[in-house]
Parts: C-alpha cells; structure tokens; sequence
C-alpha cells in the first residue's frame, strides 16, 4: 500500500514539474522537444520489434495510428493555446520552484539597430519586430529558419548588439537546432560592447514605469533573471543587460 502511494506522489510531481516546464516553455521549443521525443521514441521501438521478430505488429500498428498521428499533428498547432489556458488556470508553479506570479501583464523591451525584442515576464515567451532591412515589420516568430539565419548574418556584419539579441531568442525558441544549421555560427566568446546605457532604457528592459522604488526594480531584476539566467535557457548578453538596468536605476 505505500508503495503505491510513493508512486502516485512522484507521478504527481512529476505530472506539476511537467505543467510548469510546459507552461514556461516558448511553444515553439515545446514542438521542437516533442518531435525530437517521437522520433528517438519510434527509433527505440522499430529497434526493439527487429530484435524480437515482431515488425508485423509495427506495420499493422502504423495503419491503426494514423488518425493518432493527425491528432497530435493539430495538437501541436495548438500549443500556444494550451498554454495560454494552463496560465488561465493559475498553473503557475510548484512548491519550491521560485517563480514569481508577479509579473502577470509586464513586458520588458530591448531596442537595437535591428530588433525590438518583448519579453513577457508571466509566461517567459520572447519575440521581436525586425526594423530594419529585407525583412522590415516581420515578427521574428512570422519567419523561417533560414530568413532568421540571413537576418542574423547581416547583423554579425553590422552590428554586434542586434546579432547577440537574435542569437538569443535564438537559443530561447530553436534550441540547439539553429546552429547546426548555421555556418559559422559559434557562441560568442563575449557580450559585444555598447554605449552607456539611459534610464529610459533600463525601465524597458526591466518593464518598469517612471517613479518606481528600489524594492520594484529589485524584484523585477529577480524576475527576469528568473527567465533569462543563462543557465535557465537565457543568454550573456541579456543577463548583461537586465544587471545593468538594475545599476542604473538603483544608482550604483
């Protein structure tokens, strides 16, 4: 009896960290880890049927999954509405997790020669407006793989603060996926350099109003440091960024 109920504990664990990583994930890296899923998945189990001389189960399972597969096909179309609905619900963390509920409705804006990049601070999602170039008024989630990547060459030509910002939703929404398809495209050794920064931006960056206090500019530095650490799917350079906003605007 109480092993079966360990088991139902950490399968509820495991069912909350699942709703919260799903939750905070951008949709577009939910997709990418769900099909990367199936397919080292479907490889194991056509492994395991050649070895046991059962292929005729898979071929009559195959015929019996299609409607399956169309099914989970619109379900990743879906995405961004599922998660919408999870935040709807308060699905917003886990005891012990750290996240903040706070920033529900906050946006932080970082504005380079190229790029207007939006942070939502509740659900972690990043986009940016291309302002400059072929691809002029698009929204980065609007573009393919490839006019991302032409995008990217043309700012690693012309200016460095717009290449690493790129790079950085980059990682956030493509994974690892953009730089195998990427030539050249190494992480940089270094955030790359950039005028002094005013107060106006650092209220962007870290989503604050004018007149704010030292505790509101605290907490949002926690925040986004919450979502965009390096080591929790953020990069260098924006980490770079949201600590120097808090600098200037607590007068250090």
């Amino acid at each position: 009896m109480l092993g079966r109920l360990l088991i139902l504990l950490v399968l509820g664990l495991a069912l909350l960290w699942f709703l919260q990583w799903f939750r905070r994930t951008p949709s577009q890296q939910v997709a990418n880890a769900v099909r990367k899923g199936l397919l080292w998945g479907g490889i194991g189990v056509l492994l395991l049927l050649t070895i046991t001389g059962r292929l005729n189960l898979l071929f009559a399972a195959m015929a019996a999954a299609v409607p399956l597969i169309m099914r989970g096909v619109n379900m990743l179309r879906m995405l961004p509405a599922i998660q919408q609905v999870l935040r709807t619900l308060g699905i917003d963390s886990i005891p012990g997790s750290g996240s903040c509920s706070g920033g529900r409705g906050k946006t932080s804006s970082i504005r380079t020669r190229f790029l207007e990049m939006t942070l939502d601070h509740g659900s972690g999602d990043m986009d940016g407006l291309v302002l400059e170039g072929a691809f002029q008024g698009s929204l980065l989630s609007a573009l393919e793989l490839d006019k991302l990547l032409q995008l990217l060459r043309r700012c690693r030509r012309e200016d460095g603060q717009s290449a690493a910002l790129l790079e950085a939703y980059l990682d956030r929404t493509r994974g690892d996926e953009w730089r195998e398809a990427s030539t050249g495209g190494g992480r940089d050794t270094a955030p790359p350099e950039s005028g002094p920064m005013n107060r106006e931006e650092a209220l962007a960056i870290l989503g604050l109003d004018h007149g704010v206090d030292d505790k509101a500019v605290r907490e949002a530095h926690r925040r986004l440091m919450q979502r965009l650490h390096p080591d929790r799917g953020g990069s260098d350079y924006l980490a770079a960024k949201i600590n120097e906003a808090k600098r200037i605007l607590l007068g250090d």
